[in-house]
């Protein structure tokens, strides 16, 4: 029987370091990545895959920061994670329709432009904590904060920066469009970028607002929605390490969410930027339904899935 994964893939399966930033980089580090996708379908698997989109929104940001002083309006926050969404999954769905046309595979993959419900009253709103778009001055800064509502601060003393919310992902809404697809044999490409973040006015009508939503928060809820037999997470690393960097750094085959839940307490083997939301989004994968877990890069996608490789969370 055919089983059911949800893979996110990180940044760096679109961006592989600061030299190669194009479409067109972006393109060949998409095709790489749908080779290990298409293999993972090979061996039996159904996929919807989530991604990233921090630089490329704030490649988006940038062209309308720069646009504007020539006279053209500002793109809302809400739109880039739109935009992004299209162009990521318009390359990554033709990468992998075109994998699957090479191997004689007979099936699609398709994107949806993904909103992703979160509370207006989520505590995130209260204090913006993420940085997007350039650094600027004190003065535009001060500027925007009065003229535009933005959340502002001062970077380590690079500049300043707007910072916006990262609420919780509570509701995917496209998700019967997602199900329908995936039910259909279709490799499904969804929540990008954590899905769009969009409220509840109040009276049933929904509307976007300035948040970032970590995608592997986004993935994860999509995992446990569409009862996912495998929740991965494609990375930067073969395995997560404790102690990473140091004398007595330590690579794990396999944790289980007690073991996780200990580490992530600790405190100092998880870096809140990267590895700790992998690592929280397993675990809540796995304490609302989930099966296994799986974090390595996706050049060993194939090995890891045969247990040879990968860091493997598991429920106990």
């Amino acid at each position: 029987m055919t089983k059911l994964a949800v893979v996110a893939i990180g940044g760096n399966a679109l961006i592989k370091d600061d030299k190669h930033v194009t479409v067109e980089d972006q393109e060949i580090a998409l095709r790489e990545t749908a080779v290990h996708l298409v293999n993972m379908v090979e061996a039996g698997w159904d996929v919807a895959i989530g991604h990233g989109n921090g630089p490329q929104v704030g490649f988006i940001l940038r062209r309308s920061e720069i646009a504007a002083k020539e006279g053209l309006h500002e793109v809302p926050l809400d739109v880039c994670g739109a935009d992004s969404q299209g162009a990521i999954g318009y390359e990554l769905q033709q990468a992998l329709r075109n994998e699957f046309f090479k191997r004689k595979i007979n099936k699609k993959a398709v994107t949806i432009v993904t909103q992703m419900l979160v509370d207006s009253k989520d505590p995130a709103f209260q204090k913006p904590s993420k940085p997007i778009g350039s650094f600027m001055d004190e003065a535009e800064a001060q500027r925007r904060q009065q003229e535009m509502n933005w959340s502002v601060v001062e970077d380590a003393g690079r500049g300043w920066r707007r910072v916006v919310a990262s609420p919780m992902p509570k509701e995917i809404v496209e998700f019967d469009s997602v199900k329908l697809l995936l039910d259909a044999g279709q490799a499904v490409i969804t929540v990008g970028g954590g899905g769009i973040p969009v409220v509840d006015r109040g009276d049933g009508e929904l509307q976007g607002v300035a948040a970032v939503i970590d995608k592997d928060f986004a993935s994860s809820l999509l995992a446990q929605k569409i009862k996912a037999d495998l929740f991965l997470i494609a990375t930067a690393v073969e395995k997560v390490a404790i102690n990473f960097g140091k004398p007595n750094q330590q690579w794990l085959d396999k944790m289980t969410v007690a073991e996780a839940k200990k580490y992530l307490e600790e405190g100092a083997h998880f870096a809140k930027g990267s590895m700790a939301p992998k690592i929280q989004a397993a675990i809540w994968y796995l304490e609302n339904g989930g099966t296994e877990a799986l974090i390595t890069n996706p050049e060993n996608i194939g090995k890891a899935l045969r247990k040879e490789t990968g860091t493997w969370i598991v429920k106990e």
